[in-house]
């Protein structure tokens, strides 16, 4: 990953890349019965396709990032079940249906990859290796340094030059990268922040949790920036982790 200055946060890149990349195994033709096998990824894709993710490119994605990597060894067991787990801190990974759903509609339908992509919450990395295949360039941003941590190691054998990661306040975005393409969080907040709208480009699309009542319970809400303005999408229910300000 690569190294850039910092704003209010320090960027910090996941050292050079090696030079030669080892080719992953072809997914088209899973081998193997172990954790690292194709075909254990294969079968929650399966799954995923059956939960009504239609979208080539994302379930392609998800059938290349390997998720037991980014969750402790005792839940290995687990990473492939559509179920959210704990990575410390407080904080989770997020179900793979609800990570393939919201990539899909970042990707709202497109053919080709999308450009610069801004992720609020890198958590462990999982998501950020996702978009990774699915995306120019990745900016993500958490406010934990000891998951910043995490996932700056979990992602280090990856060798994903296209991916920054970012240690600061998540509700500022970041700047520096704007504008974005597309803009995704995995916590959810009363509104979505100004910064995340003021960095979003023309044409670009923000997928994020909010606050969909006064008790606090959460939607999924799309907002495209068009040429007439903001037009959000209130879409199913969710429930995240909550956005927060500042630095830990």
């Amino acid at each position: 990953m690569k190294e850039r200055p910092s704003f209010p946060a320090r960027v910090q890149g996941l050292g050079a890349q090696p030079k030669a990349r080892p080719a992953p195994p072809p997914i088209e033709t899973p081998q193997g019965i172990g954790l690292d096998s194709g075909a254990v990824r294969q079968r929650m894709v399966d799954k995923l396709a059956t939960l009504g993710v239609r979208d080539a490119a994302v379930l392609q994605a998800m059938a290349f990032v390997e998720r037991h990597r980014f969750v402790d060894s005792a839940l290995a067991n687990q990473a492939y079940e559509d179920t959210s787990l704990p990575i410390g801190l407080g904080q989770t990974i997020s179900k793979p249906s609800v990570v393939a759903r919201m990539a899909e509609l970042l990707r709202n339908g497109g053919s080709a990859k999308l450009g610069r992509v801004l992720e609020i919450g890198t958590g462990c990395g999982y998501q950020a290796a996702v978009l990774s295949q699915l995306a120019s360039e990745v900016y993500s941003i958490e406010r934990l340094r000891g998951l910043h941590d995490k996932a700056r190691a979990n992602l280090r054998a990856l060798f994903l030059p296209n991916v920054h990661l970012l240690f600061g306040d998540g509700m500022l975005g970041f700047p520096q990268g704007a504008p974005y393409a597309g803009i995704i969080a995995a916590a959810g907040g009363e509104a979505i922040p100004p910064a995340w709208l003021e960095q979003l480009a023309p044409g670009g699309r923000l997928v994020a949790p909010v606050a969909g009542n006064a008790a606090g319970e959460q939607v999924l809400m799309v907002v495209d920036k068009t040429p007439q303005g903001l037009r959000q999408t209130v879409l199913e229910a969710v429930h995240f982790v909550p956005l927060k300000s500042g630095s830990a």
